[in-house]
């Protein structure tokens, strides 16, 4: 059994149902996970990462699984295993998902990413139209887009731009449902909760950003309230 001390806003009553709305001291709560081998290490059943957001929470395990819990509107569904294997790393955020297994494939879900069928998972690394960019070593979720980078160290996005987040001018192209290459020589990508924004690292240590500025969030300053476009 695992065990989560958890404290904030209680959006999620999957676990926590008589307890107030904003749990102000950390509580303690039990966290199973049902594996299908019983004979398998223990070390192997414990946390490895949790990513959380206001519609949902994920735990993946060392041993490459994970499972889902969904805010208290979908509580009939908790808790919900992820029908994927061999997973890396998983990124929740907002209305979309992400996972990274470790042969570098990405799957994700989410109203702006598969808007036919916002529930279920597709590979969006399959997507990407340069095969040669198909193997993904990081995966970073935006307030509703997802950002890709891959072993060549480029850096895809996919999702909204309604912000310029895809580091695109917004007036041109409000969403992809394709990734799309948003800049070359990338080492790292980050982008906070529920943004619309998001940095990119080169590996010359040069920091860009692009997306919405309202809290003058690209350091900027609040008077200049959107940067659209990555300057390369």
């Amino acid at each position: 059994m695992n065990e989560i001390i958890f404290f904030g806003e209680n959006n999620l009553g999957f676990c926590f149902k008589n307890e107030p709305n904003k749990i102000t001291k950390p509580i303690l709560i039990p966290i199973k996970f049902e594996n299908e081998n019983e004979n398998e290490n223990e070390n192997e059943k414990q946390i490895k990462q949790i990513s959380s957001s206001i519609y949902s929470t994920i735990f993946l395990f060392k041993n490459g699984k994970a499972i889902e819990y969904l805010n208290k509107n979908d509580s009939n569904e908790n808790p919900k295993k992820i029908q994927i294997e061999n997973i890396q790393k998983v990124s929740s955020n907002f209305d979309n998902r992400a996972i990274l297994t470790k042969e570098g494939n990405v799957f994700a879900k989410g109203r702006n990413i598969n808007p036919y069928n916002p529930k279920e998972f597709i590979n969006i690394s399959s997507l990407i139209e340069d095969t040669n960019d198909r193997v993904i070593e990081d995966i970073v979720s935006g307030g509703s887009s997802i950002y890709l980078l891959t072993s060549n160290q480029n850096a895809y996005g996919i999702g909204s731009n309604e912000k310029g987040q895809l580091g695109l001018d917004s007036g041109s192209l409000k969403k992809t449902e394709k990734p799309i290459l948003m800049m070359k020589n990338v080492s790292k990508i980050f982008s906070g909760n529920a943004s619309k924004h998001v940095f990119l690292l080169n590996s010359n240590q040069e920091l860009f950003g692009c997306g919405y500025n309202d809290d003058g969030q690209l350091g900027l300053g609040e008077s200049r309230k959107e940067e659209t476009q990555i300057k390369n």
